[in-house]
C-alpha cells in the first residue's frame, strides 16, 4: 500500500510532464470560418493562415513542421501578426529562414509585434522580408485581388515602437487607412485595442500577443495575458462586436515564461465566407 501511494503519484507527475513537454513542440491548426455581407462574392472561401509570435522558436530542422502544415492549409495569403523575433534571444536568421518558405507557399503580409520594438536588429530583419517577398505593412495598406474584385489588407506597426498610449497611436494610424466602402483586414498584435478597431469599421482583425495565456485553464481559458493581465477577455479564437470579428491567435513560442501548459502551439486558418 505504501509503494502505491509512492508509485502513483510518481506516475501521474511523470505523464503530465511528458504530456506538457510533448505538446509545447506540437503545433496544431485550428480552422475558422467568417461570413460577412460585405465581402466580394469572388472571395467566398478565400483561405488566410496566420503565424504570431514565433519568438524565434523552430519546429523540426528549418521549422519543417510549421511549413507541412501550412502547406496542406493550403492558404491563399499567410498573414504573420508580430513577434516573429524574441528580443531576450534574437536570431534574425530563423526569422528570414521560416518567411522565405511562407512565400513559396503564399502571398506573405508582416506587422511588427512589441519584440521587434526591442531589438537593433529589426531594421535588418525589414530588410530581410522584403528582399525574401514578403509585404511588410508598416501603417500601410495593401490590395489583394480575386477575381476581379478587391479586399483591402492593412497593418498598424506596434504602439511600442512610439510614445504615448497604445490605443491613441493606433487609432491614428487607422485614421488614414480605412476610408472607403471595401471589405477590410486588419493585422495588428494587440488584441486588448479591439474597440479602437471596431471604432476604425475594419471588418476582420488578426492579432496575437496573449499567447492563449500561456497556461489555460479548463472552462476559465487563458490565465495572463499581457496587456490584459489575469483572465484576459481575448486571447483565443473568435470574438465579434456589431460588424467587427477578431481573430486571436494563440501563437508558436514562448518569450518569459519558457512553457505553455494546456496551451499547444496553434497556426490559426480562417475561409471567408460571403453571405
Amino acid at each position: 500500500m505504501r509503494r502505491r501511494k509512492i508509485i502513483i503519484p510518481a506516475a501521474v507527475t511523470i505523464a503530465a510532464a511528458a504530456w506538457v513537454a510533448w505538446s509545447n513542440v506540437s503545433p496544431e491548426v485550428t480552422e475558422l470560418t467568417v461570413e460577412s455581407e460585405k465581402l466580394p462574392e469572388s472571395f467566398s472561401g478565400f483561405r488566410i493562415a496566420q503565424i504570431s509570435d514565433l519568438h524565434n522558436a523552430e519546429f523540426g530542422s528549418g521549422n519543417m513542421k510549421l511549413v507541412s502544415l501550412l502547406e496542406e492549409a493550403a492558404p491563399d495569403i499567410i498573414v504573420i501578426t508580430g513577434d516573429m523575433a524574441d528580443s531576450r534571444s534574437t536570431r534574425i536568421d530563423i526569422c528570414l529562414a521560416f518567411a522565405e518558405k511562407c512565400v513559396q507557399i503564399a502571398p506573405t503580409f508582416y506587422v511588427t509585434g512589441n519584440h521587434e520594438a526591442r531589438i537593433d536588429e529589426y531594421p535588418e530583419l525589414a530588410a530581410g522580408l522584403e528582399e525574401a517577398g514578403v509585404t511588410v505593412l508598416d501603417n500601410s495598406s495593401a490590395a489583394v485581388e480575386r477575381g476581379g474584385e478587391n479586399i483591402s489588407v492593412i497593418g498598424v506597426r506596434d504602439p511600442a515602437f512610439t510614445a504615448g498610449r497604445a490605443s491613441s497611436t493606433v487609432a491614428s494610424a487607422l485614421t488614414s487607412l480605412t476610408g472607403g466602402d471595401g471589405y477590410k483586414i486588419l493585422l495588428s498584435h494587440r488584441p486588448e485595442l479591439f474597440s479602437t478597431y471596431v471604432a476604425s469599421g475594419v471588418d476582420l482583425v488578426f492579432a496575437g500577443h496573449a499567447h492563449g495565456g500561456q497556461v489555460r485553464l479548463p472552462v476559465i481559458g487563458g490565465l495572463f495575458a499581457p496587456g490584459q493581465g489575469f483572465f484576459p477577455e481575448y486571447d483565443s479564437g473568435l470574438y465579434t462586436s456589431g460588424t467587427t470579428r477578431m481573430i486571436v491567435s494563440r501563437g508558436l513560442g514562448s518569450s518569459s515564461f519558457p512553457v505553455r501548459i494546456n496551451d499547444r502551439p496553434e497556426i490559426v486558418v480562417a475561409e471567408l465566407i460571403s453571405k
